[in-house]
């Protein structure tokens, strides 16, 4: 597989480390019985063993290789740097799927420059799919562009919804209801980045989740705009540590999504 980026130093060291890191996620993908995890907020919130030690390997690639930089992982938290660049890191993002020994697990890793996503990558190692962009340089899977669903709409394509129990549950049953209603169907797998991932690639046609953390999303959110897609903006700094809600799509279900989403939010069920 040629290397998407091979004049930007920054790529070529995430990408050698995201590869690294899905080696080492995989071993212990293959010996669940013995790995050991902890809740985090509750029992569908759960750090494990493999997430620690695949955030360990990547910050200790980016601190050798860019000691200026800061990174913010998942599990560790931001380590501030001196340089405009920020890593961001999910280890393993669906590790609720990865404990239970489902497939929907990916390693994700973003660089920002100052307020700027330059970079995204995306990593599954269960199906050895490999998503990369840089802005203003596209989208690749594998080594080979990607581009949204050009045609698709809310009533014909399939969209990704995110759930967690940071927001009032009312609020995701209120969209679907909503989106079933317009002829829609949804999917969820487990992994943002991963549904995120498949809009760029027109494997979905949008993905909405009330409220997403920056490492779960930033990676991917680069790919799909670089792949011909519409996201929401993802204010940073400001939801670089808090998070914020997440809407993407194809530009041709753009509209009926925003407006799905409006409608959610003011629906009666909320009240």
């Amino acid at each position: 597989m040629d290397c998407e980026f091979p004049d930007n130093p920054r790529f070529v060291l995430a990408r050698e480390a995201i590869f690294e890191a899905g080696r080492l996620a995989l071993e212990s993908f293959a010996d669940l019985a013995n790995l050991e995890t902890v809740e985090k907020f509750n029992g569908q919130d759960i750090v494990s063993a493999a997430d620690k030690a695949v955030e360990a390997l990547i910050r200790a690639r980016i601190s050798a290789a860019f000691p200026e930089d800061g990174i913010l992982g998942e599990e560790q938290g931001l380590t501030e740097g001196s340089s405009d660049f920020v890593w961001v890191i999910d280890p393993i993002d669906g590790t609720s799927c990865f404990v239970h020994g489902l497939k929907d697990w990916c390693v994700s890793v973003a660089v920002l420059k100052r307020s700027e996503t330059v970079l995204g990558l995306i990593c599954q190692p269960t199906t050895d799919e490999f998503f990369a962009a840089k802005a203003g340089g596209g989208a690749f899977l594998n080594g080979r562009p990607i581009s949204v669903d050009t045609r698709g709409t809310i009533s014909t394509g399939l969209l990704g919804v995110g759930a967690n129990f940071r927001i009032p549950p009312r609020q995701v049953s209120a969209f679907i209801h909503l989106l079933l209603e317009a002829g829609g169907m949804f999917i969820r797998s487990g992994s943002g980045a991963l549904m995120l991932a498949h809009v760029a690639c027109g494997r979905l046609i949008g993905y909405y989740e009330p409220h997403i953390n920056s490492w779960d999303c930033l990676a991917a959110l680069c790919l799909i705009r670089e792949a011909g897609g519409w996201t929401a903006d993802f204010p940073i700094p400001e939801a670089l540590l808090s998070g914020c809600p997440v809407i993407a799509a194809a530009p041709s279900a753009r509209d009926e999504l925003q407006r799905l989403v409006a409608q959610s939010l003011t629906s009666g069920e909320l009240s």
